[in-house]
């Protein structure tokens, strides 16, 4: 026999897809707890190694990304071969903006967005005095075996002022760097 439009039949055959989508929402919410349970545990195993400024600045990373047009910038590749760029805005002398990008590990993006921070407002020579010693203290620390990171970050840094010092008198042969 047809289904007829409106008849008892054709109105069964969508209850099963209410009950799917019914099922599948439940499905949705409990892979939504476990996920927030995995998260939970992941943070807390964190903290047993990272400060909370360190798991701060690794989950909510300040100045991630480029500065159209900087007026210094490096690219620097560490010894665990973790990549750091720093881009520079620089107004009378001053670091007014700061931004990098890392393809690095946490304590790497820590130390980005950290140095980043530190080197904000900063005159040139102040930014330029940045140590590995500092980006790890304001950190609260790296383990041992993550401290190369701050040095990166440092590093980096001091390379991208180098840059604006380089071109700060003559800013139009930027242009011609490749």
């Amino acid at each position: 026999m047809g289904r007829v439009k409106g008849s008892a039949q054709s109105s069964k055959s969508v209850w099963p897809v209410y009950l799917f989508l019914e099922e599948l929402e439940k499905m949705a919410q409990e892979f939504d707890e476990s996920l927030k349970g995995l998260e939970q545990s992941v943070i807390a195993d964190m903290k047993r190694v990272y400060s909370e400024k360190t798991i701060d600045h690794f989950l909510n990373p300040r100045n991630l990304g480029e500065i159209p047009t900087p007026d210094g910038f490096a690219r620097v590749t560490g010894p665990c071969g973790d990549t750091m760029e720093i881009c520079l805005k620089v107004r009378d002398g001053r670091v007014m903006d700061a931004s990098f990008w890392t393809d690095g590990c946490g304590p790497s993006i820590a130390s980005g967005s950290m140095v980043t921070e530190m080197a904000k407002r900063m005159s040139i020579s102040e930014a330029q005095k940045i140590s590995q010693r500092d980006v790890l203290a304001a950190l609260g620390g790296l383990p041992e075996e993550s401290e190369h990171c701050a040095l990166l970050a440092a590093d980096t840094l001091k390379e991208a002022i180098k840059n604006y010092l380089a071109f700060k008198d003559e800013p139009w042969k930027r242009a011609y760097m490749r």
